[in-house]
C-alpha cells in the first residue's frame, strides 16, 4: 500500500485579543428551534462589521507573522434570520467573489457584540464525491512514482479531515488529505452595529492579499 498525504497547518492570534473574563454562557440557537448554552467571547472594541441585506459579516484580523506581505483574517457570515444559514450558503456559492465584493473595509462602533467559542471538525471520503462529479483521478497509473511495483496502483481513496478551533486568544486549523493507492488495475464613518453570532453561520479564514480562502466551514452547534 502507498500512502500519499498533504497538510496544512494554521495557528492565528487575533490583532485584538478578547478579555477572557468576559466570557460567558449564552444562549446558541439551532436550526431545529431548540437552545443551549455556550461560551459567547464579548468586546467593546471597535470592529469590523459590514451589514447589508440580511446579512452581517464580520472580519477578525490575526496579527502579521514575520512575513509583513501576507494578511490573514477570519470572516463570520451571520444571517439576520435563525434559520437563513442555507439561504445564505445558496447566496456564496451561486455569487463568484461574494467575499471579496462585501468584505468589511472599516472599523464601525458595535453594540451588542458577542460570538461564540466553536471547534469545527469533519472528515470524509473525497474520493467517492469524486467519482459522483464524474471527475478523472489520475488518468494514469502510478508507476512513475513507485520503484518496481508489482502492480500498477491506482487511487484507492482519498479522505479528507479539517479541524479549527476558535477560542480567546486566536484559531488553530488543521487540515489532512491522504490518498491510499492499492496495486490494482487502473479503476471610518461613525455607526454602530450589533453582531451577535448567536445563531448558525458560516466562516472562513482568509489570506486577504491574494484573496486566497485556506479554510471555510459553518456552525450549527458550536459544541459538535
Amino acid at each position: 500500500m502507498l500512502i500519499l498525504a498533504n497538510a496544512i497547518y494554521f495557528k492565528g492570534v487575533w490583532t485584538n485579543e478578547f478579555d477572557e473574563r468576559l466570557t460567558r454562557d449564552r444562549d446558541f440557537y439551532l436550526m431545529n428551534g431548540a437552545s443551549i448554552q455556550v461560551p459567547f467571547m464579548s468586546s467593546s472594541d471597535e470592529q469590523y462589521v459590514k451589514a447589508f441585506n440580511d446579512v452581517k459579516i464580520l472580519k477578525l484580523p490575526y496579527r502579521r507573522g514575520k512575513d509583513k506581505s501576507r494578511q490573514f483574517s477570519m470572516y463570520i457570515i451571520l444571517p439576520n434570520a435563525n434559520d437563513g444559514l442555507l439561504h445564505l450558503m445558496e447566496t456564496i456559492t451561486k455569487n463568484s467573489g461574494f467575499l471579496e465584493r462585501h468584505a468589511p473595509k472599516k472599523q464601525v462602533e458595535v453594540g451588542e457584540f458577542r460570538i461564540p467559542k466553536f471547534e469545527v471538525s469533519f472528515d470524509f471520503n473525497v474520493l467517492s464525491t469524486l467519482r459522483e462529479l464524474e471527475v478523472e483521478i489520475l488518468g494514469d497509473d502510478l508507476r512513475e512514482m513507485v520503484i518496481h511495483p508489482l502492480n500498477s496502483p491506482c487511487v484507492s481513496f482519498i479522505a479528507h479531515k479539517c479541524v479549527v478551533d476558535v477560542n480567546e486568544r486566536g484559531t488553530k486549523a488543521v487540515a489532512f488529505t491522504g490518498m491510499g493507492c492499492f496495486g490494482c488495475s487502473y479503476m471610518r464613518v461613525k455607526e454602530r452595529i450589533d453582531f451577535v453570532a448567536d445563531h448558525p453561520f458560516a466562516f472562513f479564514i482568509r489570506e486577504d492579499v491574494s484573496g486566497t480562502v485556506v479554510f471555510g466551514g459553518t456552525v450549527l452547534n458550536p459544541r459538535s
